[in-house]
């Protein structure tokens, strides 16, 4: 007589999924052409920036995690992500040793310390931005200009500074077109934008590679489309409407949309699974308090970009939200004050 067991357990009956090795490494991928376009841009300088960020964040998440006696973790890719996107919002002349610095203190502060990967309040690189704008604002706010004929056969006079000198600026500098805007009153057409033809930080430049990466994830269900589509919602209805009010004082929201940090922000940093609301009702909130944040600080705020701080400020509510419009489980009543 044959033997069966019947093996009774309960759900989920999942026998074979997508791991987060396999999510971090589908964002990598998607990160590559940004990366690639960086360097065609800026030439070797951005390589270098990229390269110095992306090794610090895995060199200090390969120690902590030997320091604190446990396996190292730096196979799930997530490391990598946290490294390419801090050294995609730097300057390509951005001194090396201060991108290092910055890629430790983005796993150090942004996701160790919290507990790690699954565990991290705020999106680790912008953690690591934060800290190198407080620290050095006149370096990050120093722009090199892109398609310099000589950028794949020499480096910016600042990018091999040594640790804790003021960097040499070249004598040629660019400023970003949200800096023309909010200074001098300059409107940079939207075509260049997309395209990547202005100067800017690293990775910021190609709205439309950025969208495509974040298409690529969004098909394959690594994404939640609400996040990124909400923001960038938010900002063109909002700077549409200040627009059509004056349009001479206001810019029109196809440059809020493609200008600035705003599409990689939307795309791969206010999507981070762990800081973002899990609820559909509580994403859609987190991205327009997102695109509002945005428009407030661009406008009338007195930084020409806001985007770092407007998803820094809302991963600390991110946790509030999903809980103030948390559903009622079917068949409970509601809750009665005083009972």
């Amino acid at each position: 007589m044959l033997n069966r067991t019947l093996n009774i357990s309960t759900s989920p009956h999942i026998t074979k999924g997508i791991g987060t090795d396999d999510i971090m490494q589908n964002v990598v991928w998607a990160l590559l052409p940004v990366a690639i376009f960086a360097v065609y841009s800026f030439g070797m300088s951005a390589l270098m920036v990229l390269l110095a960020s992306v090794a610090a964040c895995v060199l200090t998440e390969h120690f902590l995690c030997k320091f604190s006696k446990k396996e190292s973790t730096i196979s799930d890719w997530s490391a990598v992500i946290t490294g390419l996107l801090l050294g995609l919002t730097l300057p390509p002349n951005f001194p090396v040793w201060m991108a290092f610095v910055g890629g430790v203190i983005a796993i150090a502060l942004g996701k160790f310390i919290f507990g790690g990967l699954g565990y991290n309040v705020f999106n680790p690189a912008l953690v690591g931005r934060a800290v190198l704008q407080a620290a050095f604002p006149v370096a990050i706010t120093t722009w090199y200009p892109a398609f310099l004929e000589n950028r794949f056969s020499t480096v910016s006079s600042s990018t091999f500074t040594m640790p804790f000198m003021e960097p040499t600026v070249d004598a040629i500098t660019g400023a970003t077109p949200l800096s023309a805007f909010k200074f001098d009153h300059v409107i940079t057409p939207a075509s260049d934008l997309a395209l990547g033809l202005i100067t800017g930080s690293t990775g910021e430049t190609c709205a439309l590679l950025i969208l495509l990466g974040g298409i690529y994830l969004i098909a394959r269900n690594m994404m939640n489309w609400r996040i990124p589509v909400s923001i960038l919602a938010t900002v063109y209805v909002l700077s549409g409407i200040l627009h059509l009010i004056d349009s001479q004082a206001y810019p029109p929201p196809l440059f809020m949309l493609f200008s600035g940090g705003l599409m990689l922000g939307a795309v791969y940093m206010a999507t981070d699974m762990v800081a973002s609301p899990i609820t559909p009702l509580g994403v859609v909130i987190y991205g327009f308090i997102i695109g509002l944040l945005v428009v407030v600080i661009r406008i009338w705020g007195g930084l020409p970009e806001g985007v770092m701080y407007a998803i820094l400020l809302a991963n600390a509510i991110s946790p509030h939200i999903d809980n103030l419009i948390q559903p009622r489980v079917y068949g409970t009543a509601k809750s009665v004050k005083g009972s």
